[in-house]
């Protein structure tokens, strides 16, 4: 079965804040699989317009990465993220 992948690219307005999206959102992450990839640090522009915070996250499945998002518990996390940042966010099927 293919992994799944969040594709997040992030701009935050408030640092502080943005801490209260991260803790709310450890319990889905923990629910379904989540592993971080990428979460922030440096970067390279190459093409299009950056953001400052890029992440990528691998869930063990295509359907995991969805219901993760989907779940009663990150929706928590993002109405708070939606707050504070503003985000672009995929999800993609592993090869």
């Amino acid at each position: 079965m293919a992994k799944g992948y969040w594709i997040a690219r992030v701009d935050v307005r408030d640092t502080e804040r943005y801490k209260d999206y991260v803790a709310a959102a450890k319990p889905a992450f923990e629910k379904y699989g989540a592993n971080f990839l990428a979460r922030g640090g440096t970067f390279q522009e190459l093409e299009g317009q950056p953001r400052a915070r890029n992440v990528v996250i691998e869930f063990p499945s295509l359907q995991a990465a969805i219901d993760c998002y989907n779940s009663p518990e990150y929706q928590i996390a993002a109405a708070i993220r939606q707050e504070v940042a503003e985000a672009e966010m995929v999800v993609v099927e592993g090869v």
